[in-house]
């Protein structure tokens, strides 16, 4: 691969065949024909209709239609009709979220401007971008998108606008001249234009070296097509578990079975309590409940600036161990501030005749010196350089529009990169003021004298350059302020005559600073066992000094790399380094998509932010992509799956926590389904052995499925967050939904729940009370206990509040109602095989099913004990 850069105009003129002139029409059709049209290209894409099918091929989705297949069958259609419903509207979510995804490349397309302007045969054309060749001769202005990628061969005061591509904050000053370094990072070949940026200022010439997928937009392209969405942590686990909870039930439905005809029970009695029994032990409720769960986080996630694309998203955030997050923007205000000035004591100096002081002219210099203007709304619109300075002045009471009224622009040479400063003139009286901007050594150069409390004193060019490592050792960007009087305005503007004898003003000290909130936000990422690192493209000096005030970054050691080095290691000896490094600076695009991809290589659960075309990829192929929402391309927010609509690293703890809340919630859902379940299977599967008929019958056990699962099992998606959410560690992602004790959890309790209805049973037969009647409402109302217990695994529920999740309460009261309608309403005893109770032995149902919140907060007691003996 030719390193354009690293060549001189000539030879690149050579290695393509073209001129100065540009092409011929006759070459640019051969060419054409040749390399094709500069344009991305995608593969090919599923039908929409592939698409939605494809929702149906995951094992929990199966199993689901497997048992509304049964219901059906069995007569039970209003069991059917639910799971269902609930199976297409996973599938539609799971379809649009898909069809969204594919989009990523049309923006991405869209990026290249329609039409650019080529230099063919000597003569201006202006042509479909699509149609440039190599070799052809790009004319650049302020405003046009870069349509190939270019090896300059002209620049005049040319910027580019390459944030979305370098992930470079400031426009990019462009140069024409040959770069000796070979291995220069994408932004630092500063000779080289490339396709889908801006140009911001000044005007170019450019050697089309790439086109197409030749591009490095078509990289990006290339790459963001060949990675794969990968699925969240809980798709994972809840397929595993969906698996693994078929089989079992499976295993368990066809022990019953024949045990029951063993006994002698009737086999059509047998085969119905089989499949009721195979239908309510599968959670069909959770797709639902993780679903509505997932909607409701969203929901409020975008009150807090966190707009969610891809529900699954929501529950990925809790399982974050590593965020991985752009400079620019999101730990920073993406907006340079003046932050030091020197001389900082400048007040009350006699200037000349004029009578200003020399803070008023320093401040006045920053002002007038500067192209950046004021919108019609107050906002400061030009290079952010500029804009700070200007806002710097503005607090300093110096207001652009009155002291141009009083000092307006006569002259002014114009930035140049070569000179590296820029001076304008002004009328002050019947005199000019001369004002010079610009680089530190250049001014330092230029000057004769500085202005200080004690007026002109010789210029101190050791403390100048003392004070500016100062301040570039803090990160600072520095710019030197002069000024020269003239008694008229010069007839000649030339560089060598009127940017000399200068009298030095000061140094002004900028940088994009870290947001106030960021240091709190990456405090508590690093209490909750996140990670934080940042990558951007920015200086590795600047990188480092910000990081440093997050805390992001502790020492200098290892911590930090660049892209440079990064290039240097074999992916095994960055994989063994990368749980070390906490800064990434001067990344290319595919660096940041090898970053992400090491850190899953680990084991690690990563949410990568970006705002550019450069980090698409990278987006694409995280757990968890996060866009920005202000300056986020379209491209970047097509391929993430979360858009900060503030653009804030702290939205992103915030959603992190709410994500932690929403996990827990799922898995309190599974947890009390599961155990409900179990209890259930046990008093069925064990009766037998006991001599005891079968405790329900086929049309009870869907009825206990249908109402438990449906309404408390959904209130569970508004359990609050529990207090030290984000005190603990983030899920491992290699554990099951049955980790942390959540599996001997629900097959203790679930065995206890299947003794005590068996015991019941017995009681009741033993009395000749209704037994089938008890011991159906005693599983209803005993699942309700099951509800409450499992709102916190340490917390007891009178310190959590009864009333902390009213929707539960609500859904505890309908669920007692409605079993209360079937168990004392003539028209249904009948349909439901149950008859009523009197209040004595209703009561003793209630109290015994109760005493699953009694149990429940018992064992949180001893473990609160345990844990308070053991400090």
């Amino acid at each position: 691969m030719t390193e354009w850069h690293h060549i001189s105009i000539e030879d690149a003129l050579t290695r393509l065949e073209t001129s100065l002139t540009g092409l011929d029409s006759d070459e640019v059709r051969r060419r054409l024909a040749a390399y094709g049209p500069n344009e991305l290209e995608e593969k090919a894409r599923r039908t929409p209709l592939v698409m939605f099918l494809g929702q149906f091929t995951d094992f929990m989705i199966i199993v689901l239609i497997g048992a509304a297949v049964v219901a059906g069958i069995i007569g039970e259609p209003g069991d059917a009709a639910p799971i269902i419903t609930i199976v297409v509207l996973n599938a539609v979510i799971g379809f649009a979220q898909e069809y969204r995804a594919e989009r990523a490349m049309a923006a991405l397309r869209e990026m290249s401007g329609n039409y650019a302007a080529v230099l063919r045969s000597g003569e201006h054309l202006s042509v479909p971008a699509r149609e440039i060749v190599p070799g052809d001769l790009v004319l650049l202005e302020a405003g046009n998108v870069v349509p190939a990628d270019v090896r300059l061969a002209e620049a005049v005061h040319l910027k580019t606008v390459e944030a979305a591509l370098t992930g470079e904050s400031l426009p990019a000053e462009k140069l024409s001249e040959q770069l000796f370094d070979s291995d220069l990072p994408l932004g630092d070949r500063r000779n080289m234009a490339y396709k889908g940026t801006v140009v911001a200022y000044g005007r170019g010439i450019g050697i089309a070296v790439a086109t197409g997928m030749g591009t490095e937009l078509g990289r990006i392209a290339a790459m963001l097509q060949q990675e794969a969405g990968t699925k969240t942590p809980l798709q994972r686990r809840l397929a595993d578990f969906g698996k693994r909870l078929a089989l079992a039930v499976l295993a368990i439905c066809a022990v019953v079975f024949t045990l029951g005809l063993l006994r002698g029970e009737p086999l059509l009695l047998m085969l119905l309590t089989s499949i009721s029994l195979a239908v309510a032990a599968i959670p069909e409720a959770l797709p639902a409940v993780v679903t509505i769960t997932l909607a409701l986080g969203a929901r409020k996630m975008v009150r807090q600036n966190a707009l969610i694309r891809r529900l699954p998203a929501v529950e990925t955030l809790g399982s974050v161990t590593y965020v991985c997050s752009d400079k620019t923007g999101t730990l920073t205000l993406n907006k340079m501030t003046v932050e030091n000035v020197w001389p900082g004591d400048l007040e009350g100096t006699d200037a000349g005749s004029s009578g200003v002081s020399a803070a008023t002219l320093f401040t006045t210099a920053l002002v007038l010196c500067n192209d950046a203007r004021e919108d019609s709304e107050g906002g400061l619109v030009g290079d952010p350089t500029e804009t700070a300075l200007l806002a710097y002045g503005r607090a300093c009471g110096v207001i652009r529009t009155e002291i141009e009224a009083l000092h307006p622009r006569v002259a002014e040479l114009p930035f140049d990169s070569e000179r590296k400063c820029m001076t304008t003139f002004h009328r002050d009286g019947d005199t000019v003021l001369a004002f010079t901007k610009g680089a530190v050594e250049v001014l330092t150069a230029r000057s004769v004298a500085m202005l200080t409390n004690n007026g002109e004193v010789p210029l101190d060019r050791q403390e100048i350059e003392r004070v500016t490592v100062e301040m570039a050792a803090r990160g600072l960007r520095v710019l030197a302020l002069a000024m020269r009087r003239w008694p008229y305005l010069p007839d000649r503007l030339e560089s060598d005559e009127v940017e000399s004898d200068l009298i030095f003003l000061g140094l002004a000290g900028m940088m994009d600073p870290p947001r106030e909130e960021a240091a709190e936000a990456v405090a508590q990422c690093r209490n909750a066992g996140i990670t934080p690192v940042m990558i951007t493209g920015d200086h590795p000096l600047t990188a480092r000094i910000i990081a440093r005030r997050l805390a992001i970054l502790e020492d200098d050691g290892d911590a930090v790399l660049t892209g440079r080095d990064l290039a240097e290691l074999s992916p095994e000896e960055f994989e063994a380094r990368v749980e070390q490094i906490r800064v990434y600076a001067r990344v290319a695009p595919e660096q940041k998509l090898t970053i992400v991809k090491a850190l899953q290589n680990r084991g690690h659960f990563v949410a990568m932010t970006g705002d550019g075309v450069n980090d698409a990829p990278a987006l694409k192929r995280a757990d968890i992509g996060i866009a920005m929402g202000i300056t986020g391309t379209d491209v970047s927010k097509e391929a993430s799956a979360m858009v900060l609509l503030d653009d804030n690293f702290a939205t992103i703890v915030r959603a992190v926590r709410e994500g932690r809340r929403i996990y827990a919630n799922i898995l309190k859902f599974i947890t009390y389904s599961i155990t409900s379940n179990i209890g259930t299977l046990v008093a069925i599967t064990l009766a037998p052995f006991f001599g005891l008929p079968l405790p329900l019958l086929p049309i009870q056990i869907l009825w206990l499925n249908l109402l438990c699962d449906s309404l408390p099992g959904l209130a569970l998606a508004g359990e609050p967050a529990e207090r030290d959410v984000m005190s603990r560690p983030p899920v491992d992602p290699k554990e099951g939904v049955f980790a942390g004790g959540r599996g001997y959890y629900a097959a203790g309790y679930g065995l206890v729940i299947g003794a005590a209805a068996l015991a019941f049973q017995a009681i009741a037969l033993r009395m000749r009370l209704p037994w089938q009647t008890m011991v159906f409402t005693f599983l209803v109302l005993n699942r309700m206990a099951v509800v409450l217990a499992v709102r916190s695994d340490r917390t007891s529920l009178l310190r959590i509040g009864i009333m902390s999740n009213r929707p539960l309460v609500g859904a505890i009261v309908i669920t007692f109602c409605l079993q209360l309608a079937v168990v004392f309403t003539p028209a249904l005893n009948p349909l439901f095989h149950t008859e009523p109770l009197s209040v004595r032995a209703l009561v003793a149902t209630v109290v015994l099913a109760m005493g699953m919140v009694l149990l429940s907060e018992l064992q949180k007691g001893v473990l609160r004990w345990r844990r308070g003996s053991s400090r």
